[in-house]
Order: structure tokens, then sequence, then C-alpha cells
């Protein structure tokens, strides 16, 4: 058995370590926190369960993969519920508009609001299944370490077929008008880090997740999908090491001799690092082994950073729904805060959560639980007064639109921003979801998942391929896994 060493317990590190130890390697799990999941840990109080990252459960079929892959499925681990409706998004001067999760219904709604949008709906739907079929099947899952792995037949009439030199903006608003329904179809791709007009067309994919497959919770939490990962990789005879912070990665005669770290030194035959990327390159290697300078680091394009609060309230609160999207400011000037001249926004949109209202487990009995999520830039000051100043404008805009009383409600509000970032994840600038999918940070143009310097040193996570979000960094840490499982058969022959 060859040794393979991860550092990082996110849903990449977790999933690179079950597909490891599948391939039959001996599998040491590091993490620098006190409980695995990277982002998606959570954390009790007074009786509230809050999840401190990820909050939406989309993409289901990545999910299935990855259990079935081990003679699994999801539902050995957690029981899923398919959320009616799958969002609300919350307009200025119009009333609200629920996602159903019957298509049927959502057609109705289109027409509703405007004349002749059901059919152009279906029409671009049957065109985002496709997409999503030719970047799952085809894109998704290739290691990108060459341009040669796209250079068939297939591939370049899929990337053809997707118009991937249009943008998302062009896509949807040639297609619909009002305001309201180009809000709905453009806000699935602020998932992946980046405005509309700069996200290429490929990625309307994600209105088929969102649309077609569907918005789901794990009864629970999200935690509950973090805990089946490591219960399968410890399963899988993976050896997780919890409060275990890297300090250095020794490289000799090119290739990783010594992991240093808190619980003492580790070595390898071949190492993941699904940490923050800039981070294990800046910091944990010296300078003659790292792919890429700070130069290049700072031409990166990040997707957001966030300014969230764990909100508990003794009450129930009507109007809310599990998801619910407050676009009721300047989408454009809050986009304009966060990528075009970095700064805090005066007015911003937000995400609500309010996971109490489908699952009674995660607050007391007649209490509500709120996480409440600002986008904003990477990188910005954070400082304890910043984080103050949001709280009662985002209560106010809350108890306006649903017309409870909230504020008086409110047992504590504890907030998390870019500098907890930084020090939870050591992530580059505080980001929260990793490097926006832009045109030119596509496939090989994304950092390598391999070492260019260090033969047995692998990456995985938001930073590299495939992207951000929990589906991708899922699929990450296979891609990384079947690198490792490729370099040491190589090196074995």
């Amino acid at each position: 058995m060859k040794r393979v060493t991860i550092i990082g317990g996110g849903f990449s590190g977790l999933s690179a370590a079950c597909y490891s130890a599948k391939h039959g390697h001996e599998v040491t799990l590091l993490e620098k926190n006190s409980t695995i999941g990277g982002r998606a840990r959570f954390f009790n109080r007074d009786g509230f369960t809050f999840d401190m990252g990820p909050s939406w459960y989309w993409m289901p079929d990545v999910f299935e993969k990855f259990f079935n892959d081990f003679g699994k499925t999801t539902s050995d681990f957690y029981n899923l519920t398919k959320l009616d409706p799958g969002f609300r998004i919350h307009f200025s001067h119009k009333p609200p508009l629920n996602v159903p999760a019957s298509k049927e219904e959502l057609y109705s709604t289109f027409e509703a609001i405007e004349k002749g949008s059901a059919s152009k709906l279906k029409t671009f739907l049957k065109e985002a299944e496709l997409k999503y079929d030719i970047g799952m099947s085809q894109l998704a899952y290739k290691p990108s370490v060459s341009w040669s792995e796209f250079m068939n037949p297939e591939v370049l009439s899929g990337v053809l077929k997707t118009k991937f030199f249009s943008s998302v903006r062009n896509t949807v608003r040639k297609t619909f008008k009002d305001e309201r329904l180009v809000a709905l179809m453009e806000f699935p791709v602020l998932f992946l880090g980046t405005k509309p007009q700069d996200t290429p067309s490929l990625y309307t994919l994600m209105n088929h997740a969102a649309l077609t497959q569907g918005t789901y919770y794990p009864m629970g939490g999200m935690l509950k999908i973090t805990e089946a990962f490591a219960n399968l990789a410890k399963s899988l005879g993976v050896t997780i090491i919890t409060d275990c912070n890297v300090s250095h990665i020794s490289v000799t005669d090119g290739s990783v001799s010594t992991i240093e770290t808190n619980k003492g030194v580790f070595t390898a035959d071949a190492v993941i690092g699904s940490a923050d990327y800039h981070h294990i390159e800046q910091h944990l290697l010296d300078k003659p082994y790292r792919n890429y300078d700070e130069k290049y680091w700072k031409g990166r394009t990040l997707a957001p950073s966030a300014l969230i609060y764990y909100i508990g309230v003794n009450k129930k609160i009507k109007g809310l729904t599990h998801h619910n999207l407050f676009f009721d400011a300047n989408f454009e000037k809050h986009t304009g805060e966060i990528y075009d001249h970095p700064a805090w926004p005066e007015d911003p949109l937000f995400y609500l959560c309010a996971p109490s209202v489908t699952d009674p487990h995660v607050a007391p009995k007649g209490h509500e639980n709120l996480f409440v999520l600002i986008p904003v830039a990477p990188g910005l000051d954070d400082t304890k007064e910043v984080r103050e100043s949001y709280l009662s404008g985002v209560i106010k805009r809350i108890e306006k639109e649903t017309g409870e009383s909230i504020a008086p409600h409110i047992l504590f509000s504890q907030p998390y921003s870019i500098s907890d970032y930084v020090k939870d994840y050591n992530a580059f600038k505080g980001n929260a979801y990793g490097l926006a999918n832009t045109l030119f940070q596509t496939a090989v143009l994304k950092p390598s998942i391999r070492s260019k310097k260090v033969k047995n040193l692998f990456y995985a996570g938001q930073l590299t391929v495939p992207g951000p979000g929990v589906p991708p960094a899922i699929i990450s840490g296979e891609i990384a896994a079947g690198q490792v499982t490729k370099y040491l058969k190589q090196k074995a022959a």
C-alpha cells in the first residue's frame, strides 16, 4: 500500500480521501480545525444548530454518484426533502416570486408575469439540460492539465452547442424581459462567483440544476452530509486527525519528503493539498517549489467573501420560506462593489436561510433559526464596527417584507466574515467561495490540479478544477485522487 496524505478536511479533501482509499492506498487526512467539513462546519448555541457555510443542496446526481461509487446511496446516510417552493425572491416594489418545485407550476408562474415566456422557458431549460449533460459528461470530471483533453470531436461539438463564448447575461436577456424573471434566471450563476455578464453561457446549466432538478435539504442540516463523508472515509480505513495544523512541506529530490505539523512529522508517497491552494503554495512550500508567484494570485478574479449572521429568534416568523433572496436593492451597484471597485456595500442584496421552516430540530420549539449572508468583496478591512453596522438594516428589511416584528425577539446574533475565513481556513483574501468561473479562469486556465515542480504533490478544492461549490469540490477530490493513483502506478512501473 502507498501512503497518501491529504491536507484539509473539507468536501474536496474528504472526497479525495475516500477515492484514494478505494484505490487501495493508506490514507491520512490532516485537518487544522477541531471538526472536519471545512466551510461545511456547524455550531450549536442555546438549542440552535447552525450550518456555518453551504446551505443549498443542488445537483443531487453528483452526491448520489459519489455514494454509488462506494456501493452506497445518499439514503444510507441522510434523508432528503425536496423544497417547495425551492426558494423565494423578494423585490422592492413588486410581490415576491416563489419558485415552485413543479415544472408545470413554474411555466404558469412565468406566463402570468410575461406573456409567451412559458414556451421560451421550456426551450431555455431544454438547452440548459443539454449544457448540463455536456458539462457533467465531458468537462467537469477532466483534470484539465492539458488542452489535449478537450481535443476530440465530441467535446468540441458539445462546447459549440453550449454557445460557450457568449455570456449568461446575453443568453438570459435575449429570452426574458421582465426584471423579476431576469433576476431569477441570472441568480443561479452567482454560485459560480462572478457576474452574469462575465460568466460563459455554458453555465446556464445551473438553471437546469435549480429549476429542473430542484432544491433539496438534508434533514438535520448540511452537517449530515459532512458526517456521511467522514463516516464513509473511516469505514474505508482513512485516518482523520483533527486539530492538526501544517506548518511546512519539505521537498527533497523533487518530491515531498515530510509534512511538518503541530502533531508531528508525516511522510507520504503522494500528497493532496485540499486546503487553500494559495496558502499551501505561498506559506507551506519554499519558493522554488511553487507553481505560481504572488503576482499571479493577485491577478486572479476571486469569488466573493461574505458577511454572515447566525441569528436565534424566540418566535416563528410568517412570510419566510426555507431559502429567501432579497433583491430589493440595486443589483448592479452591489455587484460593482464586489468586483469593479471593491468596497463594503452601501445597500446590499442578501440571502436569508430559515432552515427551521423545514426542520424543527435546528431550533427550539416556537423559535426560528436564521442565517443571513451578504456577499462582499474579498480582502476588505473587516472590523467589528463594520460587522455591527449591517445587522439592523437587514432586520428592518426582513420586518418590512414579512410584516413581523423581529428585532425585539433576537436572542443572539453571531457574525462571521472575512477575517474569520482567513483564521479558520487560511482563505486567500478571506474568500468564501474560491475562484470565479470566468472565461479566462476555466479548465486549463485555472490553477493546476498537479504541481509542476513537485512530482508527488496534487491539489483539490475551490481554487482549482472544476470550480467553486459543494458538488464541484466533491468532483475535484475524485479527480485529484485519480491523478495520484495514475502517478503512483507510473512510478511503480
